[in-house]
Formats: C-alpha cells, structure tokens, sequence
C-alpha cells in the first residue's frame, strides 16, 4: 500500500490568519495520524507565512507515523532539520517569494551542492528525497546526488488528468520505472487529489508515498478529515 503523509500547511495558514492556536496545529497532527495518516509533512518556508520553524520543532514528539520536512536547503533549514531529525528530509527548490512550489531540481546542474547538502543529512540518519520533475535524465541525476528517494513533482499530471488527457500519466510512469531500475524510493506530490490519485497510483510502479495537502484541507471542508483521510487510504489500496 502506498502511504499516505498529510500536509497540514494549509492548516496553518487558517491559524495565522488570526493569530492565536486555533486551529491547533499540534492536535491537527496527532487526530490525522489517529485518522490512518501514515505521516506528516510540513514545509516550512523563509517568511514562515504557514508553518513556522517552531511549529517544526513542536511537532518533533507528537508525529509517531513519518515525520517528512520539506524545503529549500538554505543554512536555517538545513540547521532546523539537523536538530530535529526527522524521518524523511524532501529537497525543494523554492525561491523565497514563491507561491507553491512549482518546479523540481536540475539534479544535473546542482549536483555537488545536492550532495554536499545530502550527505550531511544522511549522515545524521535521515532518509533524503529530491523534489523532482520526471524527466529520465534528473533520475539519472538524483541517483549521483546520492539521495535516497524522488517525489515526482505532480503538477503537469493533475491539470492534464483533471482535462482527461490519461496520457499525462506516461513521463511519470517512465521516471518511475527508471528509479526502480536504479534503486530509488519514489514519492509523489502537488494537486494530487481524491479525482486523481487512484489512477496515479494504479499507472505508477513502486510508489512508496504521497504527499497531500491542499487538496485534502479542501476536500475536508465538504466531508471531513477523517471521512477524507479514510478515502484517500482506500483509493490508495
């Protein structure tokens, strides 16, 4: 069964919108994982206009599932995640003003500062992934960098799925193929949803992970988080 890891980025974005601990971001964590979430992920970003790095930390000893920050190596991340130590660490390269996440790593031209930066986390004993788009070639990069695994950026997938184009699914599936031949763990993430992970997941092989969040809050609005959490598993099946 693929895992399922929520973001509950979103969720702090409604918290800051106030000030204050409502919604309680801690007890987000620890109901979803009662839910049937298999992990959390956060991605805390330099202007800490969703999660903060103290939310990184606080979070540490409720999440008994898998831990996953996300981010842009910059020295303040890299520190954080040193110190916490989560399960999994997920490379992004975002720019301090971006929206959302919107593109993957250029494994091939970033090569030495991927590895140094991987190194050292692994070093510490935490599993490494790349944030990557799914192109054969920065596979083939990833696996030089040595990380662990890849979460193939969705994206392009889901806005051309969403247009019923299922042929969107096929540089996925290749990329996928090719980490498996070069022993990469693979993941996913980004507009992934409850229309469109089914098909992803049943078209993909070896995917270990997914990653959702902003769907998944949204969709929670309409049917609730547990009621979401519990479709999610089953399409994930």
């Amino acid at each position: 069964m693929t895992k399922l890891s929520v973001n509950i980025n979103k969720v702090a974005t409604l918290r800051n919108s106030r000030g204050g601990q409502t919604p309680d971001v801690i007890q987000f964590a620890k109901d979803i994982q009662r839910f049937g979430a298999q992990g959390v992920t956060v991605h805390p970003r330099p202007d800490e206009r969703h999660i903060k790095y103290q939310d990184a930390f606080d979070l540490k000893p409720v999440v008994y599932t898998e831990y996953n920050i996300e981010g842009n190596p910059i020295p303040k991340f890299v520190d954080m995640v040193l110190k916490i130590k989560p399960t999994q660490v997920t490379l992004v390269p975002d720019s301090e003003d971006v929206l959302t996440s919107d593109a993957g790593w250029d494994t091939i031209k970033h090569k030495d500062f991927l590895s140094e930066v991987i190194s050292e986390f692994k070093s510490n004993g935490i599993r490494t992934s790349i944030f990557l788009d799914p192109v054969c070639d920065q596979v083939e990069g990833a696996k030089q960098t040595g990380a662990d695994r890849i979460e193939l950026y969705t994206e392009a997938y889901a806005n051309q799925y969403g247009q019923g184009n299922e042929s969107a699914i096929k540089p996925y599936v290749d990329a996928a193929a090719l980490a498996l031949e070069l022993q990469l763990g693979i993941n996913a993430g980004h507009d992934l949803s409850l229309d469109n992970i089914k098909y992803f997941k049943d078209q993909v092989p070896g995917l270990l992970e997914v990653s959702i969040g902003h769907a998944l809050i949204s969709e929670s609005l309409y049917l609730g988080v547990e009621n979401v959490i519990n479709m999610y598993l089953h399409k994930l099946k």
